[in-house]
């Protein structure tokens, strides 16, 4: 692993750059390198991978696209957030599970004044999911189910009953996401992460209210008709982000850009 952006002051010899770049980073070095800002409201993160090409996914997953060092980012980036906020559709398909206690991040976790695991909160309108999974049967802390005051009030009984909390984020059977993120940040939840899938993230960014992206770049190339890491439609402008770090590890970049 190394960082290509921000430049470091001094550029290492040949034999120092070499060290630098089979050296893996420890999990306090990329927490240390991934720390939410200092914020007085909520800070909204997303999470995404891309191919060369442009793909968010391969076949329907993410996995595909992914590295061991991505997952272990990933798993990073999970450890920081009070919770992770994931659409109805990628719980689905990729087999969403509670998030776990982590022995590593337990003490950073414990001085910002965070539970064990990251709250779970799934979006979704129609409430079409599976509550016998154990992401609501099992949850180190209880899944939070994002929703419109219109949603079925018998599929809302129906999460309630398998130990999901639900918690209305908009005035239709839909959820408004700025509505989802003061509903989030009102509970306490202000460093939020989303995974996905790609119509959430849209979401996100046609609200203005996505604070910053860590995406990799995967080194490879898909061609077919995979969505972007981001669907729905387009914004009337498009919204300008800067970078803020470049890390690469064996052809992948793991890149961090804020909202100007």
């Amino acid at each position: 692993m190394r960082q290509l952006f921000p430049v470091t002051d001094q550029t290492p010899d040949a034999e120092g750059a070499e060290q630098a770049e089979s050296a893996e980073w420890s999990l306090d070095r990329l927490a240390d390198a991934y720390a939410y800002p200092r914020t007085d409201g909520p800070w909204l993160r997303a999470n995404m991978v891309s191919s060369l090409d442009g793909a968010g996914q391969h076949e329907g997953r993410s996995q595909p696209l992914s590295s061991d060092t991505d997952m272990r980012i990933f798993g990073t980036l999970r450890a920081l957030a009070d919770a992770v906020v994931v659409g109805a559709e990628t719980v689905r398909l990729e087999g969403y599970r509670p998030a776990r206690a982590r022995a590593e991040f337990a003490e950073r976790r414990k001085a910002a004044g965070q539970g064990p695991a990251p709250v779970i909160a799934v979006v979704t309108a129609s409430l079409d999911l599976d509550f016998s999974l154990p992401l609501f049967t099992s949850p180190l802390v209880p899944t939070l189910i994002l929703t419109g005051a219109a949603a079925d009030p018998d599929r809302v009984r129906a999460a309630e009953r398998a130990g999901a909390e639900v918690v209305v984020a908009g005035d239709g059977p839909g959820v408004e996401p700025a509505w989802a993120v003061q509903a989030l940040a009102d509970r306490g939840l202000l460093r939020l992460l989303t995974e996905g899938g790609p119509r959430l993230l849209g979401q996100f960014v046609a609200a203005g209210v996505l604070d910053e992206l860590c995406l990799t770049v995967s080194p490879t190339l898909t061609a077919g008709d995979a969505q972007r890491i981001a669907g729905g439609p387009a914004v009337k402008v498009p919204q300008r982000f800067a970078p803020t770090s470049v890390l690469e590890d064996a052809g992948f970049l793991y890149t961090r850009y804020r909202r100007i």
